[in-house]
């Protein structure tokens, strides 16, 4: 009865607080954090970058959760702060485009979907459940952001008897205890209210709150319908299941609450708009895209309005500006894979509708940087910061797209013409797709315009085949086996502690070689990749967790150990290491056991010491390099990964051009210097606060443990802590496993430097022995150019035939150049000085054959006149030389109908070359040299005017003669 009572008065109860009808945008951001900051506890955490961190399932941060899955399955490092969470929140930036979230090509068409937007998010991880996280979210929308509770419908999980799930009525209760009318508490299925991480692992039911723009009625009918009067605004997931392999679900050891609200739409609804685009967030861009264009101002028209169109590419445009901004700023650069390939089809879209649509001058989508970085700056403020380059990179892939957009435009035209209204042909499609770079959904938006529709049959065929190819061409990775949230949930409740993997570091130098000490140690747990087991038999798969380990498992970019375990029973049984993960604290080896293998069971660990040895000198130049690169480019630099093999190394960093030969050398000079001083690397584990303080630390994007490792160069990390040096040297926070000193190194080169995309580029070094062989075929390779460039100028060739062998010399040298292991700067070099010696040997090679045209056709003039039809054989190797002396026979002979063969003996081939006069209708060159190159079991092309081709025969007369007789029959002679 009082129960009752308490929801009728809540009911009648109106909202309490301010109204925040009209919040700012930035306002609306701020009051979610506040709330949840200062008056429920929780832990403000950055936004993550848009590139995920270690989930290669994700192009994209899609979500707000993708940051918190390790701790949600489980995963997480112990020792790093993430695993002491409780009660977080922040504002994730997201994008959906690509994947299995993909909004691309939704965006523009109505006024609420974007590739890029925000994720307002609140989450418990073990604290507080299901009644908190509603009354929390029911205070906030009612009395801190003043929206009247008769707009608002709230969803949950009605059940699923094919699953064996029963309704979430303890959160239905929740809400009826919080005053919301049972009318307005509704239940829906799987589909809308029960939420799944993927196709196995955490799940759980949700419940959502949604928003009535109308108001003033009754409108439950309307809840999840898809219309966009009704919308949900904010969903609360309850984390409480594990989705087995099997499709069964178990509860989870710890339940976990995972909130989030967009903010665009939410700032929709305090603002009073039922578009996203008519809030702040927008409305500055699409006034400043209306400056930079030529169409009429952005009237929110949509559908089949008259202008719609117009109003479409505005929306596209200003959607398409904040993306690529964003995921510029985070180091995601328009390139030719994966996500890079997604923003890459965003960056051509918003190109096209901004030049075409809305006939905005080159520039105009660059400009715009700014007002991103205006509206969202105060929450990312490497917006801000990165503006400039942001711009510089959008502006330099707008030029290169812009001439592609031309000639793609000119194509479809044709081809619309051609098919007459037609179905558009799949090949004119996939050709525009693989040829210009037009992403497919680019084209069918295009044709869409002009009402063609593709042979979508034909193209999805096209798109398969090529998908197949590309699948073909990957390598089968096994998969990994790490336990799953629940068998790491057992392993901490059996008390089996974390994995002390502190033997890895314990190595040492005597008389100059690194020794690395036995490991001994009991197996604690076997994974079979369902579940824990006891003991695995011959011939399976596992993954086995020790209690201590010398192993380093692949993590920081550097590759995990080889090896193998003993067991202490059967000494000559060796347990292959196929690979070492981390998961939630415990290594975890990856084997297929020879013979059985039991918990309990004693090991020995033997590391491939080649094999680590080998990483560590690697690990150690990488940061050799780095501090190269930031000493010679400046401290702007930034670290944009990197991975590091026994056999070479490769780091990515910031750079808006390749490195100059003048660069390169200044970096290879310090790391010389750097090797061959021999200094000590210093190591210490650091308190991560106090780490952070370190000047000149460098980081890369990653969550490190507390304490942290240090790893400095010279000078011991005690000193950089205490401040009491100002050298300048390498130090960066690093589990990796490193060398005692530099000068094990030996030496360093890079052998290669290219643009991965635009303003990011990749460096490929070797060291040690592979190093000083690449040194050495570098000067093998300079003294030859040299002795091919001394020759060159000795004497200049004087035949056609000595003039193509030195090209065919210079080419297969500048192959080798290309292709062999050299210091990049030296091949820079010498591919800089064979190109000018093959534009010198062109220009030799065209003057002695454009004399010996000459002298052939001058030959064959006074052999046969002033002619109506001249065929005949010409003795040369050179299709272009037949080429020439055709074309000088034309010029002497502007009527004649001139067919010329040249017939090399050795192979058979014959070269076919010939040409007409301009006012010959019956025979074309293209048909008179297909035909006959067919005949001689060849091909030819060409056009009406002049055709070449090739074909065989070992009768050159009888081809003569059949050619002259084909000319003849045509003409009508």
């Amino acid at each position: 009865m009082m129960r009752l009572l308490l929801r009728r008065l809540r009911r009648l109860s109106p909202a309490s607080g301010r109204s925040f009808s009209g919040l700012p945008a930035a306002q609306v951001r701020r009051t979610f954090l506040d709330f949840f900051r200062d008056q429920h506890q929780h832990l403000l955490v950055p936004s993550a970058p848009v590139r995920p961190r270690g989930d290669p399932s994700l192009l994209f941060v899609n979500a707000g959760m993708n940051q918190f899955k390790p701790v949600l399955l489980g995963t997480v490092d112990p020792r790093s702060q993430m695993a002491l969470w409780r009660r977080v929140a922040n504002s994730q930036r997201c994008v959906r485009a690509g994947g299995k979230h993909n909004d691309l090509e939704d965006v523009g068409r109505d006024g609420t979907h974007h590739t890029f937007f925000e994720m307002l998010g609140s989450w418990s991880f073990g604290d507080y459940f299901k009644e908190e996280a509603c009354r929390m979210a029911w205070s906030l929308l009612t009395e801190h952001y003043g929206i009247p509770a008769d707009r608002l419908y709230v969803s949950y999980f009605g059940g699923d008897a094919g699953s064996g799930l029963s309704a979430d009525r303890e959160t239905r209760d929740i809400w009826l205890d919080l005053g919301v009318p049972v009318s307005r508490v509704l239940p829906f299925g799987l589909k809308d209210n029960f939420w799944e991480m993927g196709n196995t692992g955490p799940c759980g039911p949700c419940t959502e709150i949604h928003y009535d723009h109308v108001g003033g009625r009754h409108a439950a009918a309307l809840v999840n319908a898809g219309g966009s009067e009704l919308v949900e605004i904010w969903n609360l997931v309850f984390i409480q299941y594990n989705r087995e392999a099997d499709q069964s679900l178990r509860l989870l050891p710890q339940f976990s609450v995972d909130t989030g609200m967009g903010l665009e739409r939410l700032v929709g609804v305090l603002q009073g708009k039922r578009s996203n685009y008519d809030t702040d967030l927008f409305t500055p861009l699409l006034d400043a895209i209306h400056q930079r264009s030529k169409a009429a101002p952005y009237g929110g028209r949509m559908g089949a309005a008259p202008d719609a169109q117009v109003d479409r590419a505005y929306r596209v445009v200003a959607d398409h500006v904040r993306t690529l901004a964003v995921c510029i700023a985070d180091g995601v650069h328009p390139g030719m894979s994966g996500a890079e390939l997604v923003l890459r089809r965003i960056l051509r879209r918003a190109v096209r509708f901004c030049a075409e649509v809305l006939q905005a001058p080159p520039g105009s989508l660059a400009s715009l940087v700014p007002i991103v970085a205006q509206t969202l700056g105060d929450a990312f403020p490497e917006l801000s910061r990165e503006a400039d380059r942001i711009a510089d990179i959008i502006d330099e892939n707008e030029g290169h797209f812009l001439s592609s957009l031309q000639r793609g435009s000119r194509l479809i035209q044709r081809t619309c013409l051609r098919t007459d209204g037609g179905p558009f042909p799949a090949a004119a499609a996939w050709s525009l797709h693989r040829d210009l770079g037009f992403p497919l959904d680019l084209v069918d938006l295009m044709l869409e315009e002009r009402g063609v529709q593709v042979d979508r049959q034909e193209l999805d065929r096209l798109v398969s085949h090529d998908q197949k190819m590309r699948a073909e061409q990957q390598v089968d990775a096994r998969p990994r086996l790490l336990p799953d949230v629940l068998s790491l949930a057992a392993l901490r409740h059996a008390g089996v502690p974390h994995t002390d993997d502190g033997p890895k570091y314990r190595y040492h130098l005597e008389n100059g070689r690194y020794v690395f000490p036995a490991c001994r140690a009991t197996v604690l747990a076997l994974y079979d990749g369902r579940a824990l087991v006891p003991e695995v038999g011959p011939g399976q798969r596992c993954g086995v967790i020790l209690d201590q380990t010398c192993f380093y498992s692949e993590q920081g970019g550097q590759s995990h150990d080889r090896g193998y375990l003993m067991s202490g029973c059967l000494r000559e049984v060796l347990f292959s290491v196929e690979a070492v993960n981390r998961a939630g604290g415990y290594v975890v080896h990856q084997v297929t056991v020879p013979d059985h293998l039991r918990t309990g069971d004693q090991v020995e660990l033997h590391l491939d010491q080649a094999h680590r040895l080998s990483c560590m000198v690697k690990h150690t130049a990488t940061h050799v390099l780095n501090f190269a690169l930031r000493s010679v480019l400046g401290r702007s630099v930034q670290q944009r990964g990197s991975r590091i093999s026994a056999d070479r190394l490769r780091f990515d960093f910031s750079m808006k051009g390749l490195l100059s030969s003048a660069q390169l050398q200044q970096v290879d000079r310090c790391v010389r210097d750097v090797v061959s001083a021999n200094q000590d690397v210093h190591t210490l584990e650091v308190p991560l606060r106090l780490a952070g303080a370190i000047r000149g630390l460098r980081t890369a994007d990653e969550v490190y443990p507390d304490p942290v490792r240090v790893v400095s160069l010279g000078v011991p990390v005690s000193e950089l802590l205490d401040g009491g040096t100002d050298r300048e040297t390498s130090v960066e926070l690093c589990c990796g496993t490193h060398l005692l000193q530099t000068g094990s190194i030996q030496d360093l080169v890079i052998v290669s430097e290219k643009q991965q995309v635009k303003g990011i580029s990749r460096i490929v070094a070797v060291t040690g022995q592979d190093a000083v062989q690449a040194r050495d075929m570098g000067r093998a390779l300079s003294q030859e150019v040299d002795s091919l460039s001394a020759r060159l100028s000795g004497s200049a060739p004087s035949s056609l035939g000595s003039a193509l062998q030195f090209s065919k010399e210079a080419s297969a040298l500048s192959d080798v150049v290309d292709n062999t292991p050299v210091p990049q700067w030296q091949r820079r070099e010498l591919q800089v000085r064979l190109r000018a010696m093959l534009r010198s040997i062109g220009a030799a090679i065209r003057k002695l054959e454009a004399r010996q045209a000459a002298e052939s056709a001058a030959a064959l003039l006074r052999r046969h006149g002033q002619t109506e039809l001249l065929v005949d054989a010409v003795e040369t190797d050179s299709p272009s030389v037949l080429m020439k002396t055709v074309n000088q026979l034309s010029a002497a002979a502007p009527l004649s109908h001139v067919m010329l063969l040249a017939h090399q003996r050795h192979s058979g081939k014959v070269f076919c070359a010939c040409q007409v006069p301009k006012d010959s209708p019956a025979l074309a060159a293209s048909d008179w040299a297909v035909a006959l190159c067919c005949r001689l079991g060849g091909s030819a092309g060409g056009s009406a005017l002049v055709a070449k081709g090739t074909g065989s025969s070992g009768d050159i007369t009888e081809a003569l003669r059949w050619a002259e007789d084909f000319a003849r029959k045509k003409a009508g002679r």
